[in-house]
């Protein structure tokens, strides 16, 4: 947007902070850039407003949008839909078009009194990855007669911590099996493969987020090695996960995946690769989700035999469970195991899901009517944006009254 001309009020990487600590150190420097926005909203008076994402701040700035009588098009929902339901009457009074990627959150918001519009989804409309099987496994010296299996356990180094420990362990077991099937007797002595890992089935593709630095994780995936060390010997140091820099080329690559619950899921459905979802919090913050997330009525009732509802946004999207979930206790290397097994060998599982995978890609590509969206989500934006600009500069009002509080 800068390379079109547009002027950076404040630079949202100079106030990208994570952590409790570092945001409390750093509030007077982010209250002051938020200020200097809501100043320039004053002053400027823009003609219209594109509002993406980013809930907690968006709605403040909406507020002193709809004040100044700025048209405000939002892209991307917050998932009012699933929490902070409270919110939806933020929305009614201080957004005129809400763009929406998931085609359910368009009835949950035309119900509700919003002018709401699906617009596709960006990642639906990524081009497929060109590289060969071949090409792949020399530029990552993996071996193409294996088994490929992707671990995305997310972009925080949060996720990583949490998530990561158990893909770790899939990978041991599947190495300790190895070298088991392979260790000999000879009647006096047994002897055990040197690198057991040459005789493994299974490569497994860790693609690294651009959140996360690559020295820094590998260094972490040598402490998980050397914790296994002390149970498993001298040849648990040789369990492997390859990094690699793209996680869409790795989904197009594996035969199966395991996603850790979020955007990654949509990747992993729209690239059409069997995939398993895992996640895990803490114990609190896990309670907490439980009493917090309320589907709307409208939603078919999805619940796992636990009481949990889908978190998965393919799940989501089907209404209904096309995709196995394994969250806090029930991510364990096992589990994953059990429930990966059935996408890798041929048969109606992996088929199944591959079929119902294509069904979602279609979805997030196409209208609630079925019609083919000819542009890509954000051509549609600019279009939006576009009509209310000129409504606005001709003196025609393009924007709905706000709607009632319902």
């Amino acid at each position: 947007m800068q390379d079109a001309g547009q002027t950076r009020v404040v630079r949202a990487e100079d106030v990208a902070v994570m952590g409790v600590t570092e945001i409390i150190r750093h509030i007077p420097r982010i209250y002051a850039s938020y200020r200097k926005l809501v100043r320039s909203i004053r002053q400027q008076r823009p003609d219209v407003a594109v509002l993406i994402d980013f809930p907690d701040v968006n709605f403040r700035l909406a507020k002193h949008l709809r004040r100044a009588g700025v048209p405000v098009v939002w892209f991307v929902s917050p998932q009012l839909w699933a929490w902070k339901r409270g919110r939806l009457r933020w929305v009614q009074e201080r957004v005129d078009r809400m763009l929406v990627i998931f085609p359910f959150e368009e009835t949950f918001y035309r119900q509700r009194g919003v002018n709401a519009e699906f617009v596709g989804h960006p990642l639906a409309e990524l081009p497929r990855p060109e590289s060969s099987r071949e090409a792949y496994a020399a530029q990552y010296n993996l071996d193409p007669a294996k088994t490929w299996i992707a671990l995305l356990p997310g972009s925080r180094w949060k996720e990583i911590r949490a998530n990561l420990p158990p893909l770790h362990e899939l990978a041991m077991t599947d190495l300790m099996t190895t070298a088991a099937a392979h260790t000999m007797f000879d009647g006096e002595r047994l002897t055990s493969p040197a690198n057991p890992a040459a005789y493994t089935r299974y490569e497994f593709l860790l693609p690294v987020a651009s959140t996360i630095d690559a020295d820094r994780l590998q260094a972490y995936i040598a402490e998980l090695n050397a914790e296994h060390l002390k149970y498993y010997g001298p040849e648990a140091s040789s369990v492997r996960l390859t990094l690699v820099p793209d996680a869409a080329e790795a989904l197009f690559h594996a035969r199966a995946s395991v996603v850790a619950s979020g955007t990654a899921t949509v990747l992993a459905a729209v690239i059409g690769n069997p995939f398993v979802v895992v996640y895990r919090v803490s114990s609190l913050s896990y309670q907490l989700l439980r009493r917090l997330v309320r589907y709307p009525e409208e939603f078919a009732r999805m619940t796992d035999l636990h009481g949990d509802p889908p978190v998965s946004m393919a799940n989501l999207i089907a209404q209904g469970r096309i995709v196995p979930e394994l969250l806090q206790n029930r991510f364990t290397a096992s589990n994953v195991a059990s429930a990966l097994s059935p996408l890798l060998a041929d048969g109606h599982e992996r088929e199944g899901q591959i079929a119902a995978l294509a069904t979602v890609r279609q979805k997030l590509l196409h209208g609630l009517d079925g019609t083919t969206r000819l542009n890509s989500a954000v051509d549609r934006v600019a279009s939006t944006v576009l009509s209310l600009l000129c409504s606005k500069l001709s003196g025609k009002s393009d924007s709905p009254e706000p709607a009632s509080n319902k």
